[in-house]
């Protein structure tokens, strides 16, 4: 994937710029063959970086369609965290505080509707609508591409419940706006990762 990107752009340096956590060898040695479909997750929260991340994540998907007959999905991720535990305070802003849980985007408009009639509860309701507005707009870029697409809403810890998604939908790569792996994200994913971890190249800037 990464070399159609490389060829596309005239460069030969993606790997060595993207590439932040390597696929794990177990892991690698097991897909030998060629599969049937493949899962892209994309860490999202509207940032300019996390925006460049999922339109690569759109465009190697893409490429990966025409190039071949893999079926390719492209799901976004949306974490909100408690910012007195928030160790990535330049990735989200909202202060919210109840355990941590999961909830289906469709019920986010529901949700936000039962809080109104609980004053004491009225605090989530801006950060619910905002991560609304975020995934909608991830939604819309998907919809630019005309590819497979999912978007999850969750609730906890970001590195976290982001690894929950990317074993519980068997990612086979998770693209993040980072362009380190010294970033503070990439540490807290940890080097058993379950699948590799891929960030923006530094010469995007270029």
């Amino acid at each position: 994937m990464l070399a159609r990107l490389q060829s596309a752009i005239g460069r030969d340096d993606l790997i060595e710029q993207m590439v932040l956590l390597p696929e794990p060898k177990e892991l690698f040695s097991q897909t030998s063959q060629t599969p049937s479909s493949v899962n892209l997750i994309v860490a999202y929260d509207a940032s300019p970086n996390s925006h460049t991340a999922l339109d690569i994540g759109f465009w190697i998907a893409h490429q990966t369609r025409l190039a071949t007959n893999i079926e390719v999905t492209v799901q976004a991720v949306y974490v909100l965290e408690d910012n007195e535990n928030n160790q990535y305070p330049n990735i989200l802003n909202f202060p919210i505080q109840h355990p941590p849980l999961e909830c289906q985007i469709g019920e986010v408009s529901k949700s936000a509707t039962l809080l109104l009639t609980q004053p004491k509860l009225q605090t989530v309701i801006t950060p619910l609508q905002e991560a609304d507005k975020i995934l909608w707009q991830a939604r819309s870029l998907a919809e630019e591409w005309q590819g497979s697409f999912k978007s999850h809403l969750r609730f906890g810890s970001i590195s976290t419940e982001i690894k929950k998604v990317v074993e519980s939908e068997a990612a086979d790569i998770l693209f993040v706006g980072c362009k380190s792996a010294n970033h503070p994200m990439i540490k807290a994913l940890g080097s058993n990762f379950p699948c590799a971890v891929l960030g923006i190249p530094s010469c995007i800037e270029e």
